[in-house]
């Protein structure tokens, strides 16, 4: 332990994914979380200098509130195993497993969870023809936050032309109508279930611009397909191998009850800002921002 009377956590922010500046508010929102909560905070913009930064500052815990590409694919999560410091949420594989959408598919349909059609596929092929019935998706296949996402609607006459900051490797999935709904789990408990209202897709405006996105928390659904929310959550969850806190996103689609839920993705690193949907869920169930905070670093461990 530190000096201190509580531990000395360095809260890792920002890095040099596409979710940089969601990654510096998450950041900055933890650590007057934690700072508040008692504890010694540093705050560390990852860069390349990381490792010297972490064992210049020598964290009793390393708090992780870096998201997309090196942040929660399981590269920090591998150095900070490497230094031997006890860091939040999930561990290396799991982290790379669910980073990897496609990946991540193939482990929550193995435990019996309903999951969309798609495949993987080059820039070049998703550029020369449709590789699926329209209406269809194109997202990389490793970036989190609706980075890079093209809707490919009905009766479009050609697929879009993506940007050169695309990846080489994308991944084309069918297109989900319904309502946008998500769930938290924290340790071995789901929390609730939001449903996400927007005038349109869900993209990375509506995640993190001020109403962006409307909230509804507890969602206003049948009971049935809520607590199929709360089970399909948990169970993507543990299928991944996760730890701390996750948040997986459904596609409900009313017409088809229980059939028309599908699960999309769970992120390993849920975002810790304002409007972030985490947050919000765990103080609809009684536990603070601080309270979270405190938790996730109190959960922190090596080996994860």
């Amino acid at each position: 332990m530190s000096s201190g009377t509580h531990p000395k956590v360095v809260v890792l922010m920002g890095g040099p994914s596409a979710e940089r500046e969601v990654s510096l508010s998450s950041g900055r929102e933890c650590a007057a979380a934690l700072r508040q909560a008692g504890y010694e905070v540093v705050e560390v913009d990852a860069g390349p200098d990381l490792p010297s930064q972490l064992q210049s500052h020598a964290p009793d815990v390393v708090f992780n509130a870096l998201h997309g590409r090196r942040g929660e694919d399981g590269c920090v999560q591998g150095l900070l195993e490497w230094l031997r410091i006890p860091y939040t949420h999930s561990g290396v594989l799991a982290s790379a497993l669910a980073m990897d959408k496609e990946a991540s598919k193939a482990a929550v349909r193995a435990a019996g969870l309903p999951v969309a059609e798609s495949r993987l596929a080059s820039k070049a092929q998703a550029m020369a023809t449709h590789l699926l019935p329209l209406p269809y998706v194109i997202k990389p296949n490793n970036e989190g936050s609706s980075v890079g996402v093209y809707i490919v609607a009905e009766g479009a006459n050609a697929p879009p032309q993506l940007s050169d900051d695309m990846p080489e490797t994308v991944m084309v999935e069918s297109y989900l109508p319904g309502r946008e709904l998500t769930t938290t789990v924290r340790g071995d408990r789901a929390l609730t279930v939001t449903d996400i209202v927007t005038s349109g897709w869900y993209d990375y405006d509506a995640k993190y611009k001020t109403g962006g996105s409307h909230h509804v928390v507890p969602a206003d659904i049948p009971a049935e397909i809520f607590e199929a929310c709360l089970d399909y959550a948990l169970r993507a969850h543990r299928a991944l191998g996760c730890r701390g806190l996750s948040r997986t996103d459904f596609r409900w689609d009313e017409a088809r009850g229980l059939d028309g839920l599908v699960l999309l993705e769970t992120n390993t690193q849920p975002g810790m800002t304002p409007t972030s949907l985490a947050p919000e869920q765990a103080a609809k169930t009684g536990i603070s921002f601080p309270e979270l905070c405190r938790w996730l670093v109190e959960d922190a461990s090596c080996d994860r």
